[in-house]
C-alpha cells in the first residue's frame, strides 16, 4: 500500500488527462512557470536591494530612529 506501480501512476495520468483535458493542464503548468519565474526574480531583487549600500540622508535631512522598549507601567493622565 506504500508504493504504487508505474501502472498505477498511468492509470491516474490518463484519468487527470480525461478530467482536466490538455488544454486545461497547459494553462496550469504555465501559470504555475510564471509564478515560479516571478518569485525568483522577487528574491534576486531582494537579495541585490540587501546587499546595495544604505542610503545616506541628504544635507540638511535627518534620519529618523527608532527607539526599541517595552512600556512597565501605563498611566493615564
Amino acid at each position: 500500500m506504500g508504493s504504487f506501480s508505474i501502472w498505477h501512476w498511468l492509470i491516474v495520468l490518463v484519468v487527470v488527462l480525461l478530467v482536466f483535458g490538455t488544454k486545461k493542464l497547459r494553462n496550469i503548468g504555465q501559470d504555475l512557470g510564471g509564478a515560479v519565474k516571478g518569485f525568483k526574480e522577487a528574491m534576486k531583487d531582494e537579495q541585490n536591494k540587501g546587499s546595495s549600500t544604505a542610503e545616506l540622508p541628504r544635507e540638511g535631512e535627518t534620519k529618523g530612529t527608532t527607539i526599541e522598549g517595552e512600556i512597565k507601567d501605563k498611566q493615564h493622565s
